[in-house]
């Protein structure tokens, strides 16, 4: 009797488990395709305007090195210093478009985290209604060896996100 109601436990107490392809679901998603549209539109601006600077501090070093040697002092450190402040300007603008903080990962967020709240959403959805006690991201740095195609539910959150 002992060992009935053990095995009892053991198969009451399985779990469901699935996964999604967060990778996927967003490639399907119109909006993370637009916020993704937005935040590279953004990028290229950027970047052009940063090339723009190493143009500008391009041709100034170039016409320093071609007059260095007839310039005076005082018009040599002019232009050294003009040098100089054009580098920091770059350097100073790089970081705060690409940097830790700036404003490329701010926007980033700013775009992508109401998209990511609604998968969230839509997975905690499928999870519930399928009754099932875990779901993993095989897109992330989770190691999954093995997934049987069946316990997939990226195309239910896609459908789910879809009917929104």
């Amino acid at each position: 009797l002992t060992g009935f109601i053990i095995l009892s436990a053991v198969c009451y107490s399985q779990q469901k488990i699935g996964y999604v392809d967060s990778k996927v679901i967003l490639e399907n998603l119109q909006d993370a395709k637009d916020a993704q549209t937005n935040l590279d539109a953004a990028v290229n601006k950027w970047k052009t305007e940063l090339q723009g600077l190493n143009d500008s501090l391009v041709l100034i070093k170039d016409d320093y090195e071609k007059k260095k040697l007839i310039l005076t002092d005082k018009v040599r450190q002019q232009k050294e210093e003009e040098i100089k402040t054009l580098e920091k300007r770059i350097t100073d603008y790089r970081l705060q478009k690409f940097g830790e903080s700036g404003e490329y990962f701010q926007k980033q967020n700013e775009l992508m985290k109401p998209v990511q709240d609604r998968v969230f959403k839509a997975i905690q959805d499928v999870a519930k209604e399928g009754d099932y006690d875990f779901v993993f991201d095989r897109s992330s740095q989770i190691m999954l060896l093995f997934m049987n195609d069946k316990y997939d539910l990226t195309q239910k959150v896609i459908r789910k996100l879809e009917a929104q």
